[in-house]
């Protein structure tokens, strides 16, 4: 069954888009610059930041407007879009404001605040401030990777991702998914030797038969075995032996010669 392609005007641009596609992909593709803290494309929308709030209205709405948050709005034919106008513009300052309250030391929310303006939050900066913007997608990515293991707990000042009972997460497999895609980096672990740790929780790391170098951790290497259908010996070697073998292979091939590729 094929999509509908709907006609929706963008600041006065009419845009072509394909019918209950989100908003924000749409202003995206198109190129406008419309901040999005929370949007990743590995997980489903999540509408948390709220600084991607959008003005729409329709010809059919007699001068009626709204505000929506883009990545989670679906567009329709008809659709008109503003994403700068003053009303827009007030409402994503007064947003980012707020953010400056909760991350004051956060350059990503510094950087945002200063693009509109804002040099110091107008709000009561909280009394302890770190660099968790709430975005949601270590949480999200968590999830949908079936893994569960950390989630958003407390409300308020208090509000902050944590594992269950700020305890080691048994389900967590130390895959490093979260704080490899935290936009502030906020999520800490560390890598010694043949250990990693995060979340409190420590991990033995399989090492490649050949360099000895560290590869992943045992615990995510047994899931992609038993849950993806990968070899156990592919977990033998890292991805740069990985890469000089294929390199190796593909000279055996075109004979070209092996110790050029060492």
């Amino acid at each position: 069954m094929s999509m509908k392609t709907v006609t929706i005007t963008v600041n006065g641009k009419l845009v072509r888009a394909t019918e209950g596609e989100y908003l924000l992909k749409v202003l995206r593709r198109e190129g406008i610059d419309v901040p999005a803290l929370c949007q990743h494309d590995a997980v489903e929308p999540y509408g948390g930041c709220r600084v991607c709030m959008v003005e729409i209205t329709k010809a059919e709405w007699n001068g009626w407007s709204d505000m929506v948050t883009s990545c989670l709005y679906p567009v329709a034919d008809g659709l008109i879009v503003q994403t700068h106008s003053n009303q827009v513009i007030e409402l994503r300052k007064t947003i980012i404001d707020l953010m400056l309250a909760r991350n004051p030391h956060t350059p990503l929310i510094q950087q945002l605040a200063a693009d509109y303006g804002i040099n110091s939050t107008s709000f009561q900066p909280v009394p302890e401030p770190n660099d968790c913007i709430l975005c949601g997608i270590c949480t999200r990515i968590c999830d949908t990777m079936g893994f569960h293991a950390i989630s958003t707990v407390n409300r308020g000042h208090g509000r902050e991702i944590a594992p269950p009972l700020g305890e080691a997460p048994e389900s967590c497999v130390g895959c490093l998914a979260c704080a490899l895609n935290c936009p502030t980096n906020y999520i800490k672990f560390t890598d010694s030797g043949k250990t990693r740790t995060i979340w409190k929780k420590q991990f033995e790391m399989v090492t490649d038969k050949r360099t000895g170098a560290p590869t992943i951790t045992r615990e995510f290497a047994e899931y992609l075995i038993a849950h993806r259908n990968i070899p156990a010996d592919y977990f033998d070697l890292n991805d740069e032996s990985h890469r000089k073998e294929t390199a190796t292979n593909m000279g055996a091939i075109a004979a070209w010669s092996r110790e050029d590729l060492k």
